[in-house]
């Protein structure tokens, strides 16, 4: 048996990017462990989490709803970086790092949108 989720390629790519940003936030001061570095964990788990869920819903309606979700937690991504960025927790070259993949996945949920939107249209 096998969960919908697990044979998306956009599912595959948001654990990678899960472990990228662990990878690096394990380095960030401590005192940051509660406040940037858990919002970070929080919004990255959330677009895996969103893909998974959204992919069992009965309607491709809801699926888009729950991508587009995913979307908005990228989004939340992309801002924390920016503050870790401005904090000196990152350095340039890993910021972008992060941000190239961060905009990999998000062209990658926006395309599987596009092909499900196509798809209902036919």
């Amino acid at each position: 048996m096998y969960y919908r989720f697990e044979k998306l390629n956009v599912w595959s790519e948001s654990r990678i990017f899960i472990k990228e940003i662990y990878r690096l936030t394990a380095k960030f001061p401590v005192k940051e462990q509660f406040i940037l570095v858990n919002q970070l964990k929080r919004a990255v788990i959330s677009i895996a989490l969103n893909i998974a869920e959204g992919s069992d819903k009965k309607s491709d309606k809801d699926f888009i709803r729950y991508l587009r979700t995913s979307l908005g937690s990228i989004n939340e991504v992309v801002t924390c970086l920016y503050i870790a960025k401005d904090l000196c927790y990152l350095n340039n070259n890993n910021f972008n790092v992060l941000y190239d993949s961060a905009n990999k996945l998000s062209a990658m949920i926006n395309s599987l949108i596009r092909k499900i939107d196509e798809k209902k249209k036919r």
